[in-house]
């Protein structure tokens, strides 16, 4: 048998880690001294304290960690592991995107973004259309351009969207997906729609959409600057994006700011 503190220095875990583990019922010792309370573990528990040891560094909860060790099927400690490590590069992905964004607005000579006037004209499109909270617009968007893309057989120009205001300032509202077409299907919740002419401030943005709410500030300021007022939902032209590469660096998105002048 070996003490609590012959077992910490073979496995790199302090007396008062190993203490907490026991309490938690996570790492038991095999024996506890009744008249002492020493706790006492045996070598085939150090593997074992080895993998709750490098869960841990993974920031793995100990109810996880839990879970993992007490599957007796290692399919089943895989797929555990398997989700956890996702879910750790998915946040990877979000921190990396916050430092870039930071990165862009903290320069001391940022790249100037082109706002452009342009008019666009009506426009007949394949449209899905539907109320969505802000946080559900990804999945939501997702699955309508597949909706599209399986009916639209004759697109007029690339897939756009349109964003209402309350999306952004209640995180709920309307957002609608659309495809040019001339002919215009009526399947699933793929419906025939006419967008009206609009005057637009234009601007693209460069890669990821992570960071695309700079582009919109940069955007809204130019708007300001030229006694310009927003008149109705914002637009996005999908220029190159996920469904055309898979490189984001080649994305790009337009972001048309439905305008009109207030003043001279």
């Amino acid at each position: 048998m070996l003490a609590i503190g012959e077992f910490s220095r073979l496995t790199h875990l302090s007396v008062r880690t190993l203490r907490r583990y026991h309490d938690a019922g996570l790492l038991v010792p095999a024996t506890v001294d009744e008249a002492t309370g020493y706790r006492y573990y045996s070598a085939d528990q150090i593997p074992e304290a080895q993998v709750i040891h490098r869960l841990r560094e993974l920031d793995v909860p100990l109810p996880e960690v839990q879970r993992i060790l007490r599957a007796a099927d290692p399919g089943a400690r895989a797929d555990l592991v398997s989700g956890h490590l996702g879910r750790l590069e998915a946040e990877l992905a979000r921190t990396r995107a916050a430092v870039a964004s930071l990165r862009r607005l903290l320069s001391p000579e940022p790249a100037p973004v082109h706002v452009e006037l342009r008019s666009v004209p009506e426009t007949t499109v394949a449209a899905v259309e539907d109320e969505v909270a802000h946080g559900d617009v990804l999945a939501w968007y997702a699955g309508a351009m597949a909706e599209l893309d399986a009916t639209v057989t004759e697109p007029g120009g690339p897939p756009g969207g349109l964003y209402d205001n309350a999306l952004f300032e209640v995180c709920r509202g309307w957002a609608t997906v659309y495809v040019p077409t001339t002919r215009p299907p009526r399947v699933g919740r793929v419906r025939p729609s006419t967008l009206p002419a609009v005057e637009l401030a234009v601007a693209t943005h460069v890669g990821e959409h992570d960071d695309i709410d700079v582009t919109y500030g940069e955007v809204g300021s130019w708007v300001v600057a030229n006694a310009l007022a927003v008149a109705g939902p914002v637009r996005e032209t999908y220029l190159v994006g996920p469904r055309d590469t898979a490189d984001p660096s080649a994305w790009r998105t337009e972001i048309g700011w439905p305008v009109f002048q207030v003043a001279p």
